[in-house]
């Protein structure tokens, strides 16, 4: 497993983001919110989205699921908003952390549907980001078994992640909120920022994309 592939993740909560700064830091990718629900959008996506790219990262986007409204619609927005993918693109992220008030159950089957609607629109196989505590509620439903074969990025401020069933292993770690668990301030942006590694090669990186 490599820890040398580094990442960040943002949203509007880190404002205005000097990606030329970012990208000479030695960070290779990142990941911009860019919906919640089925109308919100992130303030700052679409100029985190279009200055990672021009910075040379590699960026995919995420979409913050509510379990308690439908995943089909929720999708669709989500791929109305970022649009088609090209060759700097990673795959779409799920941001699966609440149940939202409903069951774990329902809870499992609407992030299936979300799931199943997301891949068929930007035609790749979404990756699920969850942490080791929330992922606690669903790791025995059943069912949840399928979601093995995705991507896992896992949300764990710990030195060594405890990987959730059903996944055998984490694909990205978001390993700090900030400053923690090793986590340093980020050239080019003000404040903390969520920090991550890819377990892989560069060129198993570019791969996804």
């Amino acid at each position: 497993m490599s820890t040398s592939i580094r990442g960040i993740d943002v949203s509007h909560f880190q404002g205005t983001v000097n990606w030329p700064s970012v990208a000479g830091s030695k960070v290779v990718f990142c990941f911009v919110k860019a919906t919640e629900g089925t109308s919100y959008v992130d303030p700052c996506f679409q100029q985190n989205w279009a200055g990672s790219a021009a910075a040379g990262l590699l960026r995919g986007a995420y979409h913050f699921g509510h379990a308690s409204s439908d995943p089909v619609a929720q999708a669709q927005h989500f791929f109305a908003t970022v649009g088609a993918l090209g060759t700097q693109d990673l795959p779409p992220v799920l941001d699966l952390e609440t149940l939202d008030g409903q069951s774990p159950a329902d809870t499992l089957q609407w992030a299936l549907t979300f799931l199943a609607e997301a891949d068929a629109l930007f035609g790749r196989q979404t990756i699920v980001y969850t942490d080791t505590g929330f992922w606690q509620s669903l790791e025995n439903v059943p069912g949840c078994q399928v979601l093995a074969q995705r991507p896992l990025w896992l949300a764990a401020y710990s030195a060594q992640p405890k990987v959730p069933p059903p996944w055998q292993a984490w694909t990205f770690w978001q390993y700090s909120d900030g400053t923690r668990n090793g986590g340093t301030a980020v050239p080019g942006v003000s404040g903390e920022v969520d920090q991550d590694w890819f377990a892989g090669t560069l060129s198993d990186l570019a791969a996804l994309s």
